[in-house]
């Protein structure tokens, strides 16, 4: 291969990589699962495999196209923080407008396909999320706390995507699977937050509730606290058994000990703790749900 070819064909691998961490590919894989497995927990365990493919392919391409759609909207305020600044277009890796206009095909074609190929509810429940995404959580960073709280919504819609997608409708369990995912985010996004501070004053960001660690301790501990009662709710419900119940209970509790002892002495080690078992919490409740769904 010439030289030349060769060079050509690293610079158009390069681009094709930027454009797909445009995508936040680790969030919209996990978005992606979050729709299938509530999909499946919806269906009682009898889920098409035509139908989880076109749900979680929908739900895929809308949100990589709302998650590129937001590193288009905040290019600026990524170009000032040491996290972002190496982000595709602050690192000019990607033009503005050709971010603008990939995000908006992904997100359209995401929306298109759901609504074609599934219903439109969960298409609909797409779009809110995108909406809410882009028009509340993105222009409160700069104002208020209330955007953490906003942001937990859009965050947790999936769980309305994968049930509305399986059931035609959003029903009272769906309630509870978003309910479980909402609360999550909240110790999950403060423990982020927290670590970040320094990098979120650079640009205004308010992600975190005034008043020091031990508020901020109490935000995660509340939320956590929440989810005891929460969790237990797929089972009452009848959509899950007792391990799913068991194990949820027993993970909850360990989760609330961290929160707790965060609290107590917030430090970026407590605050990283927290975060990292966040990160395995709720993928195991989806694992549990999954292993445990009730069929009729």
């Amino acid at each position: 291969m010439e030289p030349a070819t060769t060079e050509a064909a690293k610079a158009e691998s390069s681009r094709v990589r930027a454009f797909y961490e445009l995508t936040k590919p680790g969030i919209a894989g996990y978005v992606t699962i979050t729709a299938g497995a509530s999909a499946f927990v919806a269906s009682r365990g009898s889920l098409d495999l035509w139908l989880a493919i076109n749900t979680m392919l929908g739900t895929w391409l809308a949100t990589a196209g709302a998650l590129a759609l937001n590193q288009y909207a905040e290019r600026e305020t990524d170009a000032r923080m040491r996290r972002t600044k190496g982000r595709p277009i602050p690192s000019g890796r990607v033009s503005p407008a050709a971010a603008l206009y990939f995000s908006q095909v992904l997100l359209l074609s995401g929306l298109a396909y759901l609504t074609y190929m599934v219903s439109w509810v969960p298409a609909a429940v797409a779009a809110t999320s995108a909406l809410a995404y882009q028009g509340v959580y993105t222009p409160l960073k700069s104002r208020s706390y209330a955007a953490t709280l906003a942001g937990g919504v859009p965050g947790a819609l999936p769980t309305l995507i994968g049930w509305s997608a399986a059931t035609g409708a959003i029903e009272p369990a769906g309630f509870a699977l978003f309910a479980i995912a909402y609360l999550w985010q909240l110790p999950h996004v403060l423990g982020l937050a927290w670590m970040l501070r320094d990098d979120y004053a650079i640009v205004g960001f308010k992600l975190i509730p005034a008043g020091g660690g031990r508020v901020i301790g109490m935000h995660m501990v509340t939320a956590t606290a929440a989810l005891l009662p929460t969790v237990v709710m797929p089972s009452v419900l009848g959509y899950t058994g007792p391990w799913y119940l068991g194990g949820a209970l027993i993970a909850t509790t360990y989760f609330l000990w961290v929160t707790i002892g965060a609290a107590r002495d917030m430090t970026d080690a407590a605050a990283k703790r927290v975060f990292m078992v966040s990160l395995v919490y709720h993928p195991a409740l989806l694992g549990l749900m999954l292993f445990d769904t009730v069929s009729f």
